[in-house]
């Protein structure tokens, strides 16, 4: 027979253990509380990074204040978006009043089970299934417009809100970002503080390539294919590629996505324009994945094909597509903590020999 063994747990033991717990629940809840925060947080930060190596060249150039190479670099790119807005903005909001004015084509098209959309109507009965849903439901549970004005104005206030704080904390990010690192350095022990700021300098360089190459990979793509789609006379041309670089900066699935969208677009417009857009966007997914990825991040970013699908897919998982756009990085970083770690080691194993 097993005798029976009793386990005492001091009342402080297990008091400590009840606060830990206690702790972590608090800290969880405060994070899916501010998480709106936590992501203007991190794409300011991003921004910042983007915008950091040019502020360097300028303190490099003779503006040795950083204050004045940080407001002159914000100002030039604000004064650079600004622009792209005035030169492509209006054209959007006559492509996009022309498709709100062929809708009710579209619409006519469907309902009466002709154009290249008719076979949602002779295939799927669309019109009848919506019609149906409307008498079951009615149009305020199809559409949800009981709180649609609500709703819209809520998008409108936190997009608003959203956009002045990221600007502001971009700029002050610009401004104090190393005044910041050097306080977290200084609280470290002298010795280790050369150890450590190799691992700051090097995760920023893996952050900082990786933003700044994944910004200018999505300007190739979606202004080659603005180009591709107005030698065809696909109409919404600038508003088509708008969305091919906005989906191009998430990675590995974002051009996929964006290549279906703007083939079944070029394909309703007309076969031959179809049959063009999607042979360019096959092309230029192997010059994007075996030319320029290679070349932007091979110096920044070193990880394996298969590291970069893992962290993508966690990243996604986690956080949707803005965990997407922050997995590798993320993941790049704490491979240079691993490579750090082990390193260190080594050198200790080899101290003690």
């Amino acid at each position: 027979m097993i005798p029976e063994r009793l386990v005492r747990v001091r009342l402080r033991t297990a008091l400590s253990l009840l606060a830990t717990i206690v702790a972590v629940a608090v800290v969880l809840e405060v994070i899916w509380i501010a998480r709106h925060v936590l992501t203007w947080i991190l794409i300011s930060l991003f921004l910042a990074l983007a915008l950091n190596p040019a502020v360097e060249w300028l303190q490099r150039r003779g503006f040795r204040r950083r204050g004045s190479a940080a407001a002159i670099t914000y100002v030039l790119a604000l004064a650079l978006v600004v622009g792209i807005g005035f030169t492509f903005v209006p054209t959007l909001v006559n492509q996009v009043n022309d498709f709100v004015q062929k809708l009710p084509d579209y619409a006519h098209d469907i309902t009466h089970g002709q154009g290249r959309l008719g076979f949602l109507e002779t295939k799927y009965h669309i019109q009848e299934r919506i019609e149906s849903a409307v008498k079951d439901g009615g149009a305020t549970k199809v559409l949800g417009l009981s709180g649609v004005a609500v709703s819209v104005a809520k998008g409108v206030i936190t997009i608003v809100v959203a956009t002045v704080t990221i600007l502001f904390m971009t700029f002050f990010m610009l401004l104090e970002g190393p005044k910041w690192v050097e306080r977290f350095y200084g609280l470290l022990p002298e010795r280790s503080r050369p150890r450590w700021r190799k691992v700051g300098s090097d995760i920023y360089r893996t952050v900082g390539g990786y933003v700044t190459g994944n910004l200018l990979i999505s300007l190739i793509a979606g202004g080659l294919t603005t180009l591709v789609l107005l030698i065809m006379g696909v109409p919404y041309a600038v508003a088509l590629g708008l969305i091919v670089a906005i989906l191009d900066l998430i990675p590995l699935a974002g051009a996929t996505i964006a290549a279906i969208l703007i083939g079944t677009v070029a394909f309703l417009h007309s076969i031959p324009a179809g049959i063009v857009v999607v042979v360019f966007f096959v092309l230029y997914q192997q010059v994007e994945n075996h030319l320029l990825q290679p070349v932007i991040y091979g110096r920044t970013v070193q990880l394996s094909p298969l590291a970069v699908l893992i962290s993508i897919l966690i990243g996604a998982e986690l956080a949707g597509i803005l965990g997407a756009l922050g997995a590798i990085p993320v993941a790049g970083s704490i491979q240079v903590l691993i490579v750090d770690w082990l390193n260190h080691r080594h050198e200790r194993a080899a101290a003690a020999l």
